[in-house]
């Protein structure tokens, strides 16, 4: 099959940006699919059936897959493959039967009018994401670039960085880049923003943080306090050595049962943008706290399912690594959850009880693995001197799957 879908990124500037071969790709298309902007801009090219994308998108895929053979053209922003259409429409056409023919991102753009190098540039998009993504990647003196979702984003993030103790940031707020509308302000996150902003708008952001503001290390074992916790949370130095135990890698899913605060699951998802993790807790209020320092901590797709565990566990996607906070006593947790761990997954319980001691040695004995126990002593008033206070000792299994 010939490359019969081609996928046209197109500029603010319009028919004038576009190659001779996009052009007459557009031209010669019995369909052409795109935003209303996209057609309006290739309007002047478009001599068949244009079609704007409904909502959702993929009501479109029907139509396109349709003409599977003839040519049809997809407009899109810019690059089609930086948060953009072309890999969705990957997943349902044959790389092979695609052309791509990007124009710049508004990164790019955006990197060219500010003088900063891509490569050292984070990025994000806000199109139907949460802003508090955008939490970890406040560090001192970094550099961010960020797709608004509309007019109003830059104001969103502006309070944000407020809230967070990044009030001085510089913001450049660019609009319609690359076009005859092209404009870019420089203003304080801490000072008002102004209110004609246009919808396409991108937000570059120089990071600079107050003291005390509310960075979130690269490192695990975050601080306790940065948890809203009752009491059950996997302290510090313990969780440190816990997500060192699970062994983090690119994208893979873990589940966290007995979540308490969520904090085990929340750093493994802050070890890679690609992580995932499924919170398990059948305190329904505690489960509203994970889901709230989740938020908090810039890691707002969290899953939290509500309920007990092996029951909870039924019907959730294989995971790559099982930690067990807390439950482990349950009939059938550690088999449940052993069961389901994909080859290769890694498994780690904490126990602080002689009864739960018990069934990780058992889980030991059924499945191999490590049994180490953690001490931690930390400095105390003894009237008016000092002395260190041992915390109650942690006995940890882990186990890996073949």
């Amino acid at each position: 099959m010939k490359r019969w879908l081609a996928i046209v990124g197109i500029g603010e500037d319009g028919v004038e940006g576009l190659t001779a071969s996009a052009r007459t790709l557009i031209a010669n298309a019995e369909l052409v699919v795109g935003g209303a902007r996209h057609l309006a801009l290739a309007g002047a090219l478009i001599r068949r059936e244009p079609l704007a994308w409904p909502s959702p998108i993929a009501d479109a895929f029907p139509a396109i897959l349709a003409r599977r053979g003839g040519p049809v053209v997809v407009l899109a922003s810019g690059d089609p493959y930086c948060y953009g259409i072309g890999s969705t429409l990957a997943g349902v056409v044959a790389p092979e039967e695609i052309l791509s023919l990007p124009a710049p991102s508004a990164f790019s753009l955006a990197c060219s009018r500010l003088g900063w190098a891509l490569q050292d540039v984070a990025t994000i998009s806000f199109c139907g994401r949460p802003l508090a993504a955008i939490v970890p990647l406040l560090q001192p003196e970094a550099r961010i670039l960020a797709l608004s979702e509309d007019a109003g984003t830059p104001a969103r993030v502006a309070a944000l960085l407020c809230d967070t103790g990044f009030g001085p940031s510089r913001l450049h707020l660019m609009e319609a880049l690359g076009g005859p509308r092209e404009r870019i302000r420089v203003v304080p996150a801490d000072s008002e923003m102004p209110e004609d902003l246009a919808p396409l708008n991108l937000v570059g952001i120089e990071v600079a943080a107050l003291p005390g503001a509310q960075v979130v290390p690269l490192a695990t074992g975050l601080a306790d306090d940065c948890f809203e916790h009752d009491g059950q949370l996997t302290k510090r130095e313990i969780r440190a050595v816990t997500l060192s135990s699970l062994a983090p890698r690119r994208g893979e899913l873990l589940w966290d049962i007995g979540a308490g605060s969520g904090s085990i699951s929340i750093e493994w998802m802050l070890r890679h943008p690609a992580n995932r993790a499924i919170a398990i807790e059948h305190h329904a209020e505690r489960a509203g706290r994970v889901a709230r320092n989740a938020v908090a901590l810039g890691v707002p797709e969290l899953r939290v399912v509500t309920g007990a565990a092996p029951a909870a566990l039924d019907g959730l996607p294989a995971p790559d690594a099982v930690f067990i906070g807390g439950g482990a006593q349950g009939d059938g947790v550690v088999a449940t959850a052993w069961a389901a761990l994909k080859p290769g997954g890694r498994m780690v319980a904490n126990a602080i009880t002689i009864e739960t001691e018990a069934v990780l040695f058992q889980a030991y004995s059924t499945y191999g693995g490590s049994l180490t126990r953690i001490s931690v002593e930390r400095l105390d008033g003894i009237g008016r001197m000092h002395g260190f206070r041992p915390a109650m000792p942690v006995t940890q299994w882990v186990g890996s799957k073949p």
